[in-house]
């Protein structure tokens, strides 16, 4: 049976999708860690994704992250299907959006299941469908005076 929420980050007390949330403000490893401990849950499989100095070849000196006003409930959307497909006993995904440095955090997912190759896998597909199916997209300046989109 689904679940109605007021607000895409809500959650039902049952709900094994703990934390979902796009954000403006520097993101926390441990929060998302702490959102998904589980007494069942014998694997935590984590990504965080990192703004990196260079894409395609080029240097990258600043970036900046922008989404639809849907991206939140797209995430959502996503990490309700990864818990039909797995047997996850709990899931968090926050991404950033604004500008950011090199460094800084720009995603973090987390999955727990009852065994690590069930987390690892879970988590796996989580972040590639996250970046595949939610409508947030990259700015990117480069040191040659080049800019690009990416996910647009």
């Amino acid at each position: 049976m689904a679940n109605t929420y007021d607000h895409p980050g809500e959650r039902a007390a049952d709900d094994p999708v703990r934390l979902i949330a796009v954000r403006d403000t520097p993101l926390s490893v441990d929060e998302v860690f702490a959102a998904v401990a589980d007494r069942a849950a014998g694997g935590i499989a984590l990504f965080v994704g990192t703004v990196r100095d260079h894409d395609g070849g080029a240097d990258v000196d600043e970036l900046g992250y922008s989404c639809h006003p849907s991206a939140e409930a797209e995430m959502r959307r996503v990490a309700e299907k990864i818990t039909a497909e797995f047997p996850v006993r709990a899931l968090a995904a926050v991404h950033r959006t604004g500008d950011l440095q090199i460094g800084d955090l720009a995603v973090v997912v987390a999955v727990a299941c009852a065994h690590r190759a069930e987390a690892f896998t879970a988590c796996r597909k989580l972040i590639d469908d996250l970046k595949r199916d939610v409508p947030i997209w990259k700015h990117q300046k480069f040191s040659n005076g080049t800019e690009g989109w990416v996910g647009a």
